[in-house]
């Protein structure tokens, strides 16, 4: 890991330009070990240009490096930017999340995570805080209870989100991070089910060091061949067909159930949602169901 994820968090690195979150190319270079620095970006940009939109790139202007100078610590901006030719290109989260599937580093994929954990938190912080504001300006006149209950309010909310994640068609890396972190939380089984799993949960599931049960329909997109292929070097997995599932689940540990709203090998093409079922009501069901099922 570079000295600079170790010595500066990476939300200090992220700027607000033209309304959006962006990253320097020069901070992007040092996070990915790039050797040749930023000429390696330009590079890698240069042969896969139709990947990245503005809405992905763009090259600050003359006012908008100079704004930036003022953001940045004054010895870093002379160490980092005075012997420039010409102005950086800054990438959004989207280009930062495309930069790392073109860019062939050792550290892209560990780095990327955080990055995108970086923007995340930031995008949670920024929203959080102009809510917040919005009503503090409208209460500050009123007495301590009003208050009282509006901090109330703010708790449930941040519960609130906490139990229901939605994604946009096109977060694709973020909607993929949270389906990985969900099934990172498992400590002995986990139980996928998915009409379409495919080999792209295998991808997923390698990483993780626990017992892994997919039930899914006999369509033909995950074979016993790949099946076989992959316990011979992981061994942890076992595949149960079954066509009576129509909605997918994730469950940790027989104990928490989550539904998702998409196939895995989908995540992030259209807008969906992943939610856990805090009933125990509603999930006792299916974790019975579950239980008879790999008994018999």
């Amino acid at each position: 890991m570079t000295d600079l994820i170790k010595k500066l968090k990476i939300e200090d690195i992220i700027y607000e330009i033209r309304g959006v979150q962006v990253m320097l190319d020069s901070d992007l270079a040092k996070l990915y070990h790039c050797k040749n620095g930023t000429k390696t970006i330009n590079l890698a940009v240069k042969r896969h240009l139709n990947r990245f939109p503005e809405r992905f790139m763009f090259q600050l202007t003359d006012n908008e490096f100079a704004n930036l100078r003022f953001q940045v610590e004054t010895s870093r901006v002379k160490k980092e930017y005075g012997g420039r030719r010409y102005n950086p290109y800054v990438f959004t989260e989207q280009g930062v999340s495309m930069l790392a599937t073109v860019l062939k580093t050792e550290v892209a994929v560990e780095t990327s995570i955080k990055i995108m954990d970086a923007f995340v938190a930031m995008r949670k912080y920024f929203n959080t805080t102009m809510l917040e504001q919005k009503h503090i300006n409208n209460i500050v006149l009123d007495d301590h209870n009003r208050i009282d209950l509006l901090e109330q309010s703010f708790s449930k909310f941040e519960e609130k989100s906490k139990i229901t994640d939605i994604y946009f068609s096109g977060q694709i890396y973020d909607a993929y991070y949270t389906v990985f972190n969900i099934f990172n939380k498992t400590k002995h089984e986990l139980v996928i089910i998915d009409s379409y799993a495919d080999n792209t949960l295998l991808d997923i599931i390698k990483r993780l060091n626990v017992k892994v049960t997919i039930i899914t329909k006999g369509n033909g997109l995950l074979t016993k061949q790949d099946i076989e292929k992959y316990n011979k070097q992981y061994t942890n997995l076992s595949v149960v067909y079954d066509n009576t599932f129509h909605d997918r689940f994730f469950i940790i540990d027989n104990k928490d159930v989550y539904h998702c709203g998409t196939s895995v090998n989908s995540i992030g093409k259209k807008t969906f949602a992943i939610n856990i079922i805090g009933d125990d009501l509603e999930k006792k069901p299916i974790l019975n169901y579950i239980k008879t099922n790999q008994e018999s």
